[in-house]
């Protein structure tokens, strides 16, 4: 049995970020702290945050350092660190926030298939353990290339500017239900 490898050798930036911060607060446990908060309570930037979708329970934000290209994540407004801290509403809204992405990602790409998850904890592999959000990563066959398995490296075909800019252009075109 062999092991196979996932190689994310941009992650290393973010990665790397989060210890700067942690430095200079002085904590030993690096942290993001919660972006997705921050672009909660700005929606003036949600350009400028890759904010595609919100509503009155929370948002849908590109992910600057995608597995694939369009790669979205969801989270309600509010953060928590589990998903059972949350009331069974808010599940019920983060759900919603979850088949919205979805929608959008098939509207708007048309992937052959959509890989979804949730990391809860860090020791789950949540590099934002204080606030609970999932994953929606398009996918289509053969999207994993010699790029990835030679060069170490995912290429990501579109810039995320562009990527917003055609979710956005869904979003606007559609009738989305709350």
């Amino acid at each position: 049995m062999s092991a196979e490898n996932l190689w994310a050798p941009w992650r290393m930036n973010y990665l790397r970020q989060l210890q700067r911060k942690a430095d200079n607060v002085g904590v030993t446990d690096v942290s993001a702290g919660s972006f997705l908060w921050e672009y909660w309570n700005a929606p003036q930037n949600d350009e400028l945050n890759l904010v595609v979708f919100r509503n009155k329970h929370g948002l849908v934000v590109l992910n600057r350092y995608p597995y694939a290209n369009g790669h979205l994540m969801a989270s309600l407004g509010e953060p928590r660190p589990a998903l059972l801290d949350y009331e069974p509403p808010q599940r019920a809204a983060f759900w919603r926030l979850l088949e919205i992405a979805m929608d959008l990602m098939q509207r708007t790409l048309g992937p052959q298939g959509i890989n979804m998850g949730i990391n809860e904890g860090r020791a789950a592999g949540a590099g934002l353990p204080e606030h609970l959000h999932a994953h929606i990563v398009p996918r289509w066959a053969g999207d994993t290339n010699f790029m990835s398995i030679v060069g170490e490296v995912r290429v990501i075909p579109e810039a995320l500017q562009e990527m917003w800019k055609a979710y956005r252009r869904t979003v606007e075109s559609a009738t989305i239900a709350d």
